[in-house]
C-alpha cells in the first residue's frame, strides 16, 4: 500500500525540499529517518564531516494514518525523498502531499535519536549575529590556514587535522562545539534571530525556526536512545 504524507500546504513542502537538497549535496547516498505523528513529521539526517545530527520538522495537514497505524517511523533514502516532496512542492493537483519511498536498512546513527521530550533551556549562548560571525571567522581560518600548506601537505589527513582543531571548539559561554554552528549555517538553519541552545541528559541541541542540529556529549551521563 502506498504510504502519502499531506502537508499544511505546499510551502512546507518546499522548505522541507531545501532541506533535504543540502543533505543530498553532502552525500549522495544520504539516507533520512522519518518519523510522523499527529500532525508533525519530523526529518532527522546526518551531514557527513560534521559529526551531528540536523533535524527539520513539517507541519501535516491532517494526522498521520496509514491502515491502523497512527505513527510513521522509517529510514528511507534522502535523494528519493527528495524527488516526491520536491513533487509535492511543484504539482498544482497534487500540492502538499508527497509519496513515502521505500524503507532502505538505516545507517548506524539513525538507531540513536535525540530523545522527544525533556528538554531544558541552556544560557549563555552567544546572539545569532554573534554565532554567525563565530562561523564566518572559522571558515576564514580554515582557509587561510590551508593555504599556509605547502602544495605537498595539502592532502585530506592534514586538512582533517586543521578542521577538527577549529570545529571542535567550543562556542563562547557553552559546550557546544563550533561545527554544530557551522552545520547549522551549511544547512539553512542559521537565520534570523531566534536561536537558543537546548540539553537533555548527555545530548545538546541548537535550536532555530529552521531547524535544529543535536549531538551527544562525549562522557556526559548514559546514552538517550530512542526506541527504533
Amino acid at each position: 500500500m502506498t504510504v502519502r504524507l499531506d502537508f499544511v500546504d505546499a510551502g512546507e513542502a518546499v522548505d522541507l525540499t531545501a532541506f533535504l537538497a543540502r543533505l543530498v549535496h553532502y552525500d549522495k547516498a544520504a539516507a533520512v529517518r522519518l518519523q510522523a505523528a499527529g500532525d508533525t513529521l519530523a526529518v532527522f539526517g546526518r551531514p557527513p564531516s560534521f559529526e551531528v545530527l540536523a533535524v527539520r520538522t513539517a507541519r501535516l495537514a491532517k494526522p498521520y494514518e496509514y491502515g491502523l497505524d497512527t505513527s510513521l517511523d522509517v529510514t528511507v533514502s534522502a535523494g528519493e525523498f527528495l524527488e516526491a516532496v520536491a513533487e509535492a512542492g511543484e504539482a498544482e493537483e497534487t500540492a502538499g502531499t508527497a509519496v513515502v519511498p521505500e524503507a532502505v536498512t538505516g545507517p548506524p546513527w539513525a538507531g540513536v535519536l535525540p530523545p522527544r521530550a525533556g528538554w531544558r533551556q541552556v544560557h549563555g549562548l552567544p546572539s545569532a549575529g554573534e554565532v554567525r560571525e563565530l562561523v564566518r571567522d572559522a571558515v576564514a581560518e580554515f582557509r587561510g590556514r590551508v593555504e599556509e600548506l605547502a602544495p605537498e601537505r595539502r592532502v585530506r589527513a592534514e586538512l582533517d587535522l586543521v578542521g577538527r582543531e577549529i570545529w571542535s571548539r567550543e562556542i563562547p559561554g557553552t559546550q557546544l562545539p563550533v561545527r554544530a554552528a557551522h552545520a547549522a549555517h551549511a544547512l539553512g538553519f542559521l537565520r534570523g534571530d531566534a536561536l537558543d541552545l537546548l540539553s537533555a541528559g548527555p545530548w545538546l541541541r541548537l535550536r532555530t525556526p529552521f531547524g535544529s542540529i543535536a549531538l551527544r556529549r562525549t562522557g556526559v551521563g548514559a546514552l538517550t536512545v530512542t526506541p527504533t
